[in-house]
Order: C-alpha cells, then structure tokens, then sequence
C-alpha cells in the first residue's frame, strides 16, 4: 500500500493477521453513529429496514487513531475512488 509510510510506518515487519470465515466475509452497513468519549470514539454500524434496525459490528478507536483514519486514511481512499470512478453525487434527504 502506498500511502503506510506516508502514515508514518514502516515495512520492516510482517504481521500475520489471522481472522475467522465468518469475518472475512464483511457486514453490509446502511446506517453509522458515531459516539465519544475523552478516551475513545465508538462507531456502531448499523442495517436498517424500517421500522427496525441491527447493529452489525461496532469499532472503537483512539482518538489519535481516528483522527488519522479521518483525516488521512479516509479522504485518501476517497480521492483514488473518484479519480478512477468518478465523483461521488451525495442523494439530498428530503
């Protein structure tokens, strides 16, 4: 990946990364709260079907760490997205 030494890491050390079937094949997600409190921020992921919803995975974060997710991880991604997609057009709720 290109952009983890711009992060700051290096590639020095491998680490094997084990994770279970059931993991690897992801959560769809329609549906984000984000909650915080001095010493982490919480992010529950929702899918919702009106009239009810379900929490699918919950991530919580340093707030050092989420900074960076925001502000380098995140908005990185997005630019290589709709550079090779296209813009992404925000549907405006009604």
């Amino acid at each position: 990946m290109e952009d983890f030494e711009s992060l700051g890491f290096t590639k020095k050390k491998a680490i094997q990364v084990n994770a279970r079937d059931e993991d690897l094949k992801g959560n769809y997600s329609n549906l984000m709260q984000i909650t915080h409190t001095q010493e982490e921020f919480v992010l529950d992921f929702f899918f919702v079907v009106p009239p009810q919803g379900t929490i699918v995975s919950r991530v919580i974060l340093h707030p050092a760490h989420f900074k960076r997710m925001v502000q380098d991880v995140f908005m990185i991604n997005l630019k290589k997205y709709e550079e090779k997609f296209g813009e992404i057009i925000e549907k405006k709720n009604d």
